[in-house]
């Protein structure tokens, strides 16, 4: 029985891999290259997760675990102890302005909404919110920025206001780290969580919709509705995480947790990667 849980999981693996492995070979990156980040992972989180008492688990321990040689674990440990796989996804000044644009009152209507901006000025200005949120970026070039991106336009009193609230990354390479750390991360984390049987806190909130009664052509208007309802969905739980953040803006106290909420919408292309639902 064991074995056969086994296989089932890696066949489900082996379609959850056909994306990725398109994602990689996109990128010019190769199975050799992966198969390192593979078990760089492997000694990772059979290093933090599976200790005992509190304490790591032990070289011989992770060896059997993974199937490892011990001489392959300490490399590994070595090189995770460097930080040389850390990876930081870091958000834009650009982002960062447009954010606290939603989010704070000098900068919002009296409904929340992002205020008309004349461009100079000490308070209430774009000038002032990018002093304070935009790193060392000058408020000219942002603005320049911010226009050409589609998020902002000029009106013809002068005036700077709100056309988008989310812009597309300048690169794909950028948009791809991002999605996958917030989205892909989070979606998977979510699920290895709920499936632990000794998880603490009790299962955290996963809701999936799916049909296969769609006739042809019906999923171009589908893509439209998902689109604008999955907007407005970010959009308030947006608002949300921004109530979090006034409330504890001045407080520096105490750790902070980090959370993401997704929804998604999906169609398969690949008619390689059968499954039933």
């Amino acid at each position: 029985m064991q074995e056969k849980l086994k296989q089932q999981v890696l066949n489900t693996f082996l379609l959850v891999m056909r994306p990725i492995v398109r994602i990689l070979l996109r990128y010019g990156i190769g199975y050799r290259e992966f198969v390192e980040v593979v078990k760089t992972a492997f000694v990772d989180v059979a290093s933090s997760d599976f200790g005992l008492r509190g304490r790591p688990t032990n070289i011989s321990r992770v060896a059997v675990m993974t199937g490892l040689t011990r001489k392959e674990v300490k490399r590994l440990r070595d090189k995770l102890s460097s930080g040389d796989t850390i990876i930081a996804v870091k958000t834009t000044p650009l982002a960062d302005v447009l954010h606290h644009w939603h989010a704070h009152a000098e900068f919002t209507n009296a409904d929340g909404s992002p205020a008309r901006l004349p461009f100079g000025g000490d308070e209430g200005s774009f000038t002032s919110l990018v002093r304070a949120y935009g790193g060392d970026v000058p408020a000219g070039a942002m603005r320049t920025e911010m226009r050409r991106v589609g998020v902002i336009q000029e009106t013809d009193d002068g005036y700077l206001e709100v056309l988008n609230r989310t812009f597309k990354p300048e690169s794909d390479h950028e948009g791809l780290i991002a999605v996958l750390v917030h989205g892909a991360y989070a979606l998977l984390s979510n699920i290895a969580h709920n499936t632990d049987p000794d998880r603490t806190g009790g299962t955290w909130a996963n809701r999936f919709a799916y049909t296969q009664a769609l006739r042809k052509g019906q999923t171009n208007q589908l893509r439209r509705i998902t689109r604008d309802r999955i907007a407005e969905f970010a959009e308030s739980i947006d608002d949300v995480f921004m109530a979090y953040e006034a409330l504890h803006e001045e407080d520096e106290s105490g750790s902070n947790d980090a959370v993401a909420i997704g929804v998604f919408y999906f169609e398969e292309h690949d008619d390689n990667a059968t499954y039933n639902w």
